[in-house]
């Protein structure tokens, strides 16, 4: 068990992306099974322990300590496993002459009923040091934090086999923990697992966003361009009677989108984006679309309100033929066939930008004809769906950001690496009349400035705290005193929930403006005429 939690230690402190697949590799070199299976499947989120919830944590320390300490604690700290940890009273002669290997603690808690799950989770903290202690208490929340996600996983399993990681990805939903059978084949001492499952995941191709001088060298007529959709990525596979619903990144994401599961009733692999609405009608935002994501279930109420669609842009596999080594031009030729043999209502056709040079094609990029279009895509009517980011093939010409200057309002800490920083901005604009001006709060952002920018608006908020709520602080911020800061974001949605009324989309902290006093900050009108221009 120390090795797993010495390996979650280092990877928080690791900030380097080649050195976390290091630390990775090397943990699957020298760790047998089954316990390096565990840990890749706690760190894919493929770990299931059911009897223990963080609010039984929450429970069993305050039980331990005096809940008024354990919340300032937790304010500190800012992370709840670490917290707990770091705060649960070790009793004298209890940590285990042995320690328990990963398999065996995970062995414990799986077998835990709910009722008994809090009194197992006790006893393995009572015998844990530290680390240990921490290592434990990720597993059982299942929020690891450690900056590791599990596309960057699989790429350690193809680094450790030396193996393409669309190997790992097409293997993936056919596996399960410990996944013996898929260490065995990346260290070269059995065959590589035969997939027997149906409906999976083809690892996504992705495309480059255009750079300075990129369409220069480009032929216009080598290419062929699409709208690009404001919804999510999504991968449609319907086979032998079953039908998932794929994130980019190999999620299954079909049981917040039964209504669009119910019509793949074909044997096939779409590529496109998932939206709300009814394509032959309208399409909604992307804050619609929000209503539907990241729910374990959906009632028929909001799917009648939020209909999911799909607007398909690529065609990988019918039937039993894999499209993939096809030119785009023949998938697309295959695509525009296939899709008049679905529900119109849940299934249409990414419809092609008609022009003849970069120029026009700027233009329109510029004036997209729908609010959700956030730029155009360019694909080579001669490339194969191939998996990754080749350099060449397609390009994403997003729309560029909009800009605004908004005061910072307040600041809360954040998590792991940032929890000893207030480093999460809550900021806003003007409002109200001349004389009687408030600010109204219209965004949250926590990236965007370099670590040195980090350190100066921290400093910032610690000298101009004018009251606190828990972790976080009300900052100094009036028609004399303020931080602008310059807010990009992607686009604008109308919002209930807010006082502003708008809701952003996609904010990051592009400038400090330092050098801009508070009361010339932009007010609410310049974002409600936004609004009205989408």
């Amino acid at each position: 068990m120390n090795r797993f939690a010495e390996l979650l230690d280092r990877l928080v402190l690791t900030p380097s992306r080649n050195g976390k697949l290091t630390l990775l590799t090397d943990y699957f070199r020298s760790v047998e099974d089954p316990d390096r299976g565990l840990a890749l499947a706690a760190i894919t989120g493929d770990l299931r322990i059911a009897a223990v919830k963080p609010a039984m944590l929450r429970t069993l320390v305050t039980e331990r300590m005096d809940p008024v300490l354990f919340g300032y604690s937790y304010d500190y700290v800012g992370d709840l496993a670490e917290t707990v940890s770091l705060v649960w009273p070790q009793t004298p002669g209890r940590i285990a002459n042995r320690e328990p290997t990963l398999g065996e603690v995970v062995a414990r808690l799986q077998a835990a009923s709910r009722s008994d799950g809090p009194k197992v989770l006790a006893g393995l903290l009572d015998s844990a040091g530290i680390s240990a202690r921490f290592a434990i208490i990720k597993l059982v929340t299942g929020g690891l934090r450690i900056g590791v996600s599990a596309r960057l996983a699989k790429q350690a399993l193809a680094d450790f086999g030396k193996v393409e990681v669309a190997e790992i990805e097409e293997l993936w939903h056919g596996l399960s923990p410990p996944y013996t059978a898929l260490f065995a084949w990346l260290e070269g001492k059995a065959e590589k697992p035969r997939n027997t499952a149906m409906a999976l995941f083809r690892p996504v191709m992705l495309s480059n966003p255009v750079g300075d001088g990129d369409l220069e060298k480009l032929d216009p007529m080598d290419y062929a361009a699409e709208w690009k959709w404001d919804g999510i990525r999504v991968q449609a596979v319907a086979e032998g009677g079953i039908r998932r619903l794929y994130s980019r990144t190999g999620d299954d994401v079909s049981g917040a989108f039964p209504d669009l599961a119910e019509a793949m009733d074909f044997s096939a692999t779409l590529d496109g984006e998932l939206l709300v609405g009814d394509p032959r009608e309208a399409t909604g935002t992307f804050s619609d679309l929000q209503q539907r994501l990241n729910r374990k279930t959906v009632t028929p109420k909001m799917q009648q309100r939020y209909p999911a669609f799909m607007r398909c842009y690529d065609l990988l596999q019918l039937g039993d033929e894999d499209l993939r080594a096809l030119p785009f031009r023949e998938r697309r030729r295959r695509l525009e066939s296939f899709i008049k043999t679905l529900d119109p209502s849940r299934f249409d056709l990414s419809p092609f930008v008609e022009f003849t040079d970069w120029q026009m094609l700027e233009d329109l990029r510029r004036a997209p004809p729908h609010p959700i279009i956030e730029g155009v895509m360019l694909k080579r009517w001669d490339s194969p769906y191939v998996a990754g980011r080749p350099k060449g093939p397609w390009f994403k010409w997003k729309r560029d950001p909009h800009i605004v200057d908004a005061v910072l309002m307040y600041a809360q800490r954040g998590h792991g690496k940032r929890s000893s920083f207030y480093s999460d901005y809550t900021f806003g604009v003007w409002s109200g009349a001349e004389g009687a001006e408030e600010l109204v709060p219209v965004g949250k952002a926590y990236f965007g400035f370099t670590d040195e920018e980090l350190k100066q608006i921290d400093k910032y908020v610690r000298d101009n705290t004018v009251e606190r709520f828990g972790p976080v602080r009300s900052v100094r911020a009036d028609r004399d005193n303020g931080l602008v800061l310059e807010v990009a974001f992607e686009g604008l949605n109308r919002s209930t929930r807010h006082k502003s009324g708008v809701a952003m989309r996609f904010p990051r902290i592009s400038r400090l403006r330092w050098d801009k006093p508070a009361n010339e900050a932009d007010r609410i009108e310049t974002l409600q005429a936004l609004l009205q221009e989408s």
